[in-house]
Parts: structure tokens; sequence; C-alpha cells
């Protein structure tokens, strides 16, 4: 139970400090330069220059409603690892413009690019990495995801695309040019802290309450599921192991699931380049109406 509620704590505090770093990115050197950037943060950048709207407050409202949105599609377990950044974000947004000289540190673009790029990336990959998320324009993907055959990194880019574009009707070249740095910078980052994009993972599980780990993994995780007969090298005791491949983004959702299932479980993570099939290039059949086909 301590050690649950340790984790429940750091993981906590992970989506914090990302989202205080995703602030000081933006307020430090983003939006003293005037770097487009993609992303609710973008799209509040570009409310700002067009009507005057303090970015942090149009970040709050555009969170807020794709977050009511995703409460009906993606369930209250995705909703609830997003409430925190929805509202620490734009608090931190509002408190650090208030720190003397922070958006006086530099003013050279190009320090401000790659400095908020190297930030933007660090901030993203932490939050992911213990299974929370910033919400805004990621919301957008989660449920094109669920929706259609696209993938989460497809649909994030084509987002950021838009917003990006919306940015390069005020913005001049360079500017827009050292956009396009902070965002390769921030994905090469965010790729190193967590995978990202259209990389996906492996995961194998041993445990004696595999039917258990099984059902969970159709019905709560929305993921295939491969079963294979072992026989432990300790007790030489014959059962079954789990596979499954699943987004990047399910991971954690997984490996807490498993946890909880059986604490004694024993996994292994690998990371995959492509998958085809399915779930990922293919339109996934949900699991209930598979089981009324069968029948």
């Amino acid at each position: 139970m301590k050690k649950n509620t340790n984790e429940k704590l750091m993981n906590l505090l992970g989506v914090v400090t990302g989202n205080a770093i995703l602030a000081l990115a933006v307020v430090a050197f983003i939006v003293p330069a005037g770097i487009p950037m993609g992303g609710a943060t973008g799209l509040g950048i570009a409310g700002n220059h067009f009507w005057g709207i303090r970015t942090s407050i149009i970040v709050f409202s555009l969170n807020s409603i794709l977050l009511i949105i995703a409460w009906f599609i993606l369930g209250k377990g995705f909703v609830k690892k997003t409430l925190l950044s929805t509202f620490i974000y734009p608090l931190f947004l509002e408190l650090l413009q208030k720190i003397p000289g922070i958006t006086t540190m530099t003013d050279n673009i190009l320090l401000s690019a790659i400095f908020g790029g190297l930030l933007v990336g660090v901030s993203m990959g932490i939050v992911v990495r213990v299974g929370g998320s910033t919400g805004g324009t990621d919301i957008i993907a989660m449920i094109a995801n669920k929706k259609t055959s696209l993938s989460v990194g497809v649909t994030v880019y084509m987002v950021d695309f838009v917003v990006l574009g919306i940015q390069a009707s005020f913005s001049d070249m360079e500017q827009i040019l050292y956009g396009i740095i902070l965002t390769l910078l921030a994905t090469v980052v965010i790729d190193k802290v967590v995978p990202n994009g259209k990389v996906s993972m492996q995961v194998m599980i041993i445990s004696r309450e595999y039917k258990k780990i099984q059902e969970k993994i159709l019905q709560d995780i929305e993921a295939g599921v491969t079963l294979f007969h072992i026989q432990t090298g300790y007790s030489g005791e014959e059962q079954k192991g789990v596979m499954c491949v699943i987004p990047r983004h399910k991971l954690f959702a997984l490996k807490e699931m498993v946890c909880e299932t059986d604490p004694f479980a024993f996994l292994t993570i690998n990371q995959i380049n492509e998958v085809n099939g399915q779930g990922f290039t293919r339109e996934r059949i949900a699991y209930e109406e598979l089981k009324k086909e069968i029948i």
C-alpha cells in the first residue's frame, strides 16, 4: 500500500514538474522570441495576437472544452490523468509571467529556439512517462485514434501543422524557420525521454492470473492479445503467457493494471518501430462486437 502511494505521489510530481517546465519554455523563450509552436499553446498565442485575450485564458478554456468531450469518448480514466494539467499549466503560465526579467533572458532567437525546444521535449516526455497527458490538441489526437485508423502521432502532426499555419500568417519567415527548429528538436528530445509517434510497445507478461489480465487488456486497455504456452524454469509449472502490442501512451495504464491484478507478474517490454494490422494500420474491431461474431 505504501509503495503504491509513493508511486502515485511520484507520478503526480512528474505531471506538475512537466507542466512547470513547459510553461517556463513558453514564457521565457518561445513567446518573447515570437516563435510559432503547435498545440493548445500555439492556439493561445494566435488568439492573443488576434483578439488580445491572455494566452493562459485561451489555453484553459480550450483544454476544458476538450476535456468535457474526452469524458464521453475516452472515458473518465483518461480525464483523470489530464485534469491536473488542465488547471496547473495555465496557472504556471500566469505565475511565471510575473517573475521580473524572465521574458528578457535572451534576445537571441536561435538560443530561444534551442532552449525552448529542449524544454518542451523534456516536459512532454516527463508527463507522458508517468502516464499523464498535457491535454490540449493531444485529446483531439486520442479521439481521432479511437474513432479512426489514424495513429496518435500522425494526428498530432496534422493538428500542429494547422496551428503553425495560423501563426505563420502573422510571423515573418525567420520566425517560421526557427519554429521548425524548435518543433524538430522537441520531437527528438521526447523520443529520447519516452517512445513517441508511430513507435509501439510489445509487452510480454508471465502471470498465474493470465486469464484476468487477458480480459482486462481486451476490455479496459482495448488492445489485442496473444496467448502462448510456457513452462516456468523454477517450478516447472505449465501455464500461459500473455503478449500484446500497444501504442506507447497505453503502456503506463497496462503496467498499472498488471501490477494491481498480480503484483508478482513478470513483464518484459520491447520497443517496436513499425506495426501493421488491426488497431494500427486498420480500424480495430471492438472486443464486444468480435465476441458476437464468434458466437
